[in-house]
């Protein structure tokens, strides 16, 4: 009876299991609209411990929020100015405005950030955290690497001395276009599975949901990227020196230089120091902004959790690596003579410039717009004074340029 019982029974259920990759999508999926994940993870680095996470913004938070705001009117203005004067639409311009936009978007996501930490931090889903710290980082990214994009143009057009304008805009849009690319697959890494989400003891503490091999793999990144701009510029500030030299001592291959010219050369060594200078700024910036940020998460990859207890303040040092976002504009900008001009045309039009087009003297030097002739020619000079000090002119065009002015 039994056999025969068992004989009508109903078959059992065939389970088809799913594909691996499909069960891992749909477990991330999962996780990554959990909002206990985001707690569990604070909780186990222990920034849960104070009240930052309870309270709403701080005063340090207004302080951050209004160099953001700083950020993004100043560099603004600068992608302003470009768009509307027709002379900055040059290869060379197209770089300073990548950085410009680029660090004007990282005051802005980095805004964000502070407007959704504190409280509101632990209501965001893994998927929201990981979109806010990503932006961040995306735009931070893009910004250091301009500036090793804007190193590696200055170095190529010494190198090549001759470059065309044609292929100089291809190589402008090249690495305008890599500098994000890079930027964009470093800051998605993430959210795309580097991160240590179900494994908790290999998490960071200042990003509780990043791991601690991709927080040393990115700071490694960056330490090359200041590497190559020391190494660039160096070599930089090395031809334009020799270029220099020769041009003192009679230009070389027989060319006859003029006692007008010869006068020129014995400012040499103030070129040198003019772009040692201006190297010195770029380079002290940069290290100055952002090397604590790079100890700090250097730190976090060897402290256990609750270990250091400065990761818990690394809002400061995140801030001061904002801070070159700032000051980037004025070093590679403002610091032109034409693109001074330009902005004290837009931000001071009425007050500033004259009905025939030019700057009013007010008592400061480089404010001073006269066209007259002798002026035209001090301009010249001092321009080519410049040029030379960002190393972006050769030995012959310097010949041909101070032939021009001496004409004048």
């Amino acid at each position: 009876m039994e056999a025969s019982h068992a004989a009508f029974a109903a078959p059992e259920p065939t389970v088809h299991p799913q594909p691996p990759a499909a069960g891992y999508l749909l477990r991330m999926f999962r996780e990554y609209q959990n909002n206990s994940v985001i707690v569990a993870h604070y909780n186990y680095t222990g920034k849960l411990t104070g009240n930052k996470y309870r309270d709403g913004l701080k005063p340090v938070d207004i302080v951050f929020l209004i160099i953001c705001l700083l950020i993004i009117l100043e560099n603004t203005v600068v992608l302003v100015a470009i768009w509307r004067n027709k002379k900055f639409h040059l290869p060379m311009y197209y770089l300073l405005g990548n950085l410009t936009l680029s660090d004007l978007l990282a005051g802005f996501t980095y805004m964000v950030n502070i407007v959704t930490s504190g409280a509101n931090t632990l209501r965001l889903t893994p998927v929201l955290w990981f979109l806010r710290e990503g932006g961040v980082f995306i735009t931070l990214a893009a910004s250091i690497i301009s500036l090793l994009a804007i190193a590696i143009e200055r170095h190529v057009t010494m190198v090549r001395m001759k470059p065309y304008q044609g292929a100089k805009r291809g190589r402008m849009f090249g690495l305008i276009g890599a500098s994000w690319v890079v930027a964009a697959l470093l800051g998605v890494l993430p959210i795309t599975g580097w991160n240590c989400m179900g494994g908790l003891g290999s998490c960071s503490t200042v990003l509780p949901l990043y791991a601690k091999s991709y927080i040393l793999f990115c700071v490694s990144v960056f330490m090359g990227v200041l590497l190559s701009i020391v190494v660039l510029y160096a070599r930089i500030f090395h031809i334009v020196k020799s270029n220099t030299q020769r041009l003192g001592v009679g230009g070389g291959g027989g060319v006859v230089v003029p006692p007008s010219l010869r006068k020129g050369s014995a400012r040499k060594s103030q070129k040198y120091l003019a772009l040692l200078k201006t190297v010195t700024i770029v380079l002290g910036v940069f290290i100055a902004c952002w090397l604590p940020l790079f100890v700090l998460l250097l730190t976090d990859v060897c402290c256990r959790p609750g270990g250091c207890a400065v990761l818990f303040k690394a809002d400061y040092f995140l801030g001061v690596a904002i801070v070159n976002s700032l000051l980037n504009p004025i070093i590679y900008t403002l610091t032109s003579r034409d693109m001074r001009r330009a902005i004290i045309r837009l931000l001071c039009r009425h007050c500033l410039v004259t009905k025939d087009g030019h700057i009013r003297k007010i008592g400061v030097q480089f404010l001073d717009y006269s066209t007259s002739k002798t002026e035209v020619v001090s301009h010249r000079v001092e321009g080519l004074e410049n040029t030379v000090s960002t190393g972006n002119i050769t030995p012959s065009q310097i010949k041909a340029l101070y032939s021009k002015v001496l004409r004048s």
